[in-house]
């Protein structure tokens, strides 16, 4: 039968905007489609899909070979997908490009390199990749305020090769944010720094993000350094993985799931703990779930 009941009014102050009166929201500046890599008839990673923002800080996580440095690889254009789409600002994805800044895992470069500590920061502003050359002394100045910015400014003259690897790990995140870049890559950029400078350059990189717009990947095997700048956590292992904020994924049940077997994470004065549970007597070890 019928409701006899007459059907609800909305009142006028209730009716939704239009559309076009709606605040838009920003244009994902790295965006990916139904995204698989597959190596050798093994899968890494497949079905993602991912926008992120400007100003968005992205943690990447996971153990060894589960696709973390392929997926920084997929968004330098240096791996091709196995399947799907990925674009970086609207555009497909391609090697060099100018709107992406990378600092790459710390190696330690020879001894006999004649590069300067100066020239290798230079090297993120001159023409011979962006195709216009600054005025020597506005290139000298904005390097100067780079390596003063990451602590380098001591060495500035010396030779990269005399440096050690945490000098250097220094000099290549100024060379990252020396073009100001769309989107910032970052491959455990705080490998080899002692902990005022990993704080230091931990700031450079949030501002990057905060104040001038770059979202940030940030590829790394320890979440508590930079737990407190990190909008959503992309975690990989054993083929699958999990998005979310830090609360949605960091959690006990989620990465239990993931890795097949009791994972508990333990939060102690702000920083994560995770740890696994061996079968023999339960008995737990305390890790980082490290995975690099």
């Amino acid at each position: 039968m019928a409701d006899p009941r007459p059907a609800p009014t909305r009142p006028a102050s209730t009716i939704p905007a239009t559309p076009s009166a709606a605040p838009r929201s920003p244009e994902p500046v790295v965006q990916l489609r139904e995204a698989s890599v597959g190596f050798n008839g093994r899968m890494l990673w497949e079905g993602l899909d991912l926008e992120l923002v400007p100003g968005e800080f992205l943690a990447v996580l996971g153990p060894n070979g589960a696709g973390k440095s392929t997926f920084l690889k997929v968004l330098l254009g240096l791996t091709r997908l196995s399947a799907g789409s990925v674009e970086i600002s609207g555009e497909p994805v391609r090697r060099g490009s100018s709107r992406v800044g990378y600092i790459p895992q710390q190696q330690t470069m020879p001894e006999e390199t004649p590069l300067r500590a100066r020239d290798m920061v230079a090297l993120g502003l001159d023409g011979h990749r962006f195709g216009m050359r600054l005025h020597p002394r506005r290139l000298r100045r904005r390097v100067d305020e780079l390596l003063h910015a990451v602590g380098a400014s001591a060495y500035a003259d010396m030779p990269v090769g005399l440096l050690s690897g945490g000098e250097q790990q220094r000099l290549r995140t100024a060379q990252a944010l020396a073009s100001n870049p769309e989107v910032l890559l970052c491959d455990e950029p705080l490998h080899s720094l002692d902990l005022h400078h990993q704080q230091a350059v931990t700031e450079l990189i949030r501002r990057q993000a905060v104040d001038r717009g770059s979202a940030v990947v940030f590829v790394t095997h320890e979440i508590n350094p930079v737990i407190e700048h990190v909008d959503r956590v992309l975690y990989f292992a054993r083929g699958q993985y999990r998005i979310g904020t830090t609360e949605e994924v960091m959690r006990s049940e989620v990465l239990s799931e993931l890795y097949g077997s009791s994972v508990d994470v333990i939060e102690h004065k702000g920083r994560l703990v995770v740890m696994s549970a061996h079968d023999e007597g339960c008995h737990y070890h305390p890790e980082e779930l490290s995975l690099p």
